[in-house]
């Protein structure tokens, strides 16, 4: 166990973490950043980034966040492989407990301990997650070439996600529980041009089937919503692709969350309604956007080296 101190301590690694940290080191603030549970945020399972300034050519989310994380190291900013667990913001100093261990120390914090994946919840989903069920076609989608996979959902990851699958498998089912997606109109436009994608409009996932010895997913049981009509598509990967909930949990007791959990702040602003507490990123917008992120961290790294 270990104690650390700081005058700033930033939770998350994304690009607001490592943004707010890049500005804090810039303005000679003792500051120090705290992983979390996934390094370099839920960017890195991006395949790829095409619409993030500074890059004519579009890179993977992977690299982009190597790329920020090394612009962090050289500036001298302090990050520490550990995720805060347990936090008390009654009193300043604020203290922190981490999984390691560790208590950390500081006059300031800024949260931007980012988002996680949402589930279909169904038992079979569960039983089969890391057996055929992923939340990350950049992560397991070579293991299904050649293969049949289904992508759901409808927003940008689901149409992301099946155009990288799509340069793997033999075909891609998109079960969509809606008739229109609401992707950005140029992912969309490349979905309907790719001949090995089909689309399964206003069906949802009812049962995840598989195999029990080795575990092995065969098949989903799909319906549609409006005829109520199943039938059963023969796949041998499920990719999750319906959302994300922000992290913020444990900040509950002590923050304003609005109905979807996201940090409330101040108009205008990334203060909370606690002096020397600032949310960036994705706990505080909807909008899962590294631009957003990262500016949203740079104003609150701004906003927090004031009030120090």
């Amino acid at each position: 166990m270990a104690e650390y101190t700081s005058d700033l301590l930033i939770m998350g690694s994304g690009p607001a973490g490592y943004t707010a940290g890049i500005y804090a080191a810039r303005a000679g603030i003792k500051s120090l950043i705290v992983a979390g549970a996934q390094k370099g945020g839920q960017l890195i399972r991006s395949s790829e980034v095409e619409n993030y300034p500074g890059f004519a050519d579009p890179l993977s989310g992977f690299e982009l966040m190597e790329k920020i994380h090394q612009q962090a190291v050289n500036l001298g900013v302090k990050i520490i492989d550990d995720e805060i667990t347990e936090v008390d913001l009654y009193d300043q100093p604020f203290v922190c407990n981490s999984a390691g261990g560790n208590v950390f120390t500081s006059r300031s914090i800024i949260i931007a301990t980012g988002a996680s994946v949402k589930w279909l919840g169904l038992p079979s989903e569960q039983k089969y997650i890391g057996h055929g069920v992923s939340s990350c076609a950049t992560c397991d989608g070579f293991f299904y070439r050649g293969k049949e996979v289904a992508v759901i959902g409808g927003g940008n990851s689901a149409v992301e996600q099946a155009l990288y699958l799509a340069n793997y498998v033999d075909k891609v089912y998109i079960i969509h529980r809606r008739h229109s997606f609401n992707a950005e109109r140029i992912m969309q436009k490349r979905l309907f041009e790719n001949r090995k994608i089909t689309i399964f409009w206003n069906n949802v996932v009812d049962e995840v089937l598989g195999k029990e010895n080795p575990l092995e997913v065969t098949g989903i049981k799909i319906r549609n919503v409006k005829s109520d009509r199943s039938r059963i598509l023969e796949v041998a990967g499920v990719f999750v692709a319906i959302g994300h909930h922000p992290n913020t949990e444990m900040f509950r007791k002590y923050l304003h969350l609005d109905h979807g959990g996201y940090i409330v702040t101040k108009p205008s602003s990334t203060a909370t309604e606690i002096e020397g507490v600032f949310a960036a990123g994705d706990v505080c917008n909807p909008y899962r956007q590294a631009i957003i992120a990262a500016g949203c961290g740079a104003r609150a790294a701004l906003e927090a080296i004031r009030s120090l």
